[in-house]
């Protein structure tokens, strides 16, 4: 194979319609665009705009506040947990730390910390230090026989 051989797919780059070149092509004199209007000029985006009927955005109720500084923690549930213990993905003679569950692959990315939920069983001894946890995720692992610490910003929310 030589660079020269090489092309595309069949179809895969289509021709690029030129607008505005003549009758001939289907798309001339006005380009596609109709006559006269805010819509036929150049630098027009409309976006949200109805026609002067009152926008979607406008229509809906509006509830509640977003806080712009909240925390977005990385969720995980109990039974997940256990399933990597099973696996052999999570050691459990040694403390598992979220740095731990980023490297098992059971996280993907810490966000703000990870909290631990209580959704699924869990029979293995663990010693768990997470940002957060839910009281019935700290209960279900003490039951288990294992500990669950929760460290540094979740103490102050």
């Amino acid at each position: 194979m030589k660079l020269h051989e090489l092309s595309d797919n069949p179809g895969a780059t289509p021709k690029r319609t030129r607008v505005g070149r003549g009758p001939g092509s289907g798309k001339g004199k006005m380009g596609g665009r109709g006559i006269k209007g805010q819509k036929s000029r150049s630098g027009v985006a409309i976006n949200g705009y109805e026609g002067g009927q009152m926008p979607l955005y406008q229509r809906l109720p509006k509830r509640g506040f977003n806080k712009p500084n909240r925390k977005e923690f990385a969720v995980i549930n109990l039974g997940l947990i256990q399933k990597f213990v099973d696996a052999g993905k999570l050691d459990v003679k040694s403390a598992i730390t979220e740095d731990v569950l980023i490297e098992s692959g059971l996280v993907r990315r810490k966000l703000d910390g990870v909290r631990v939920l209580a959704k699924g069983e869990i029979n293995a001894k663990v010693n768990l230090e997470v940002t957060g946890a839910s009281k019935s995720a700290v209960e279900a692992v003490e039951k288990a026989g294992g500990s669950l610490k929760v460290t540094k910003a979740a103490a102050a929310e």
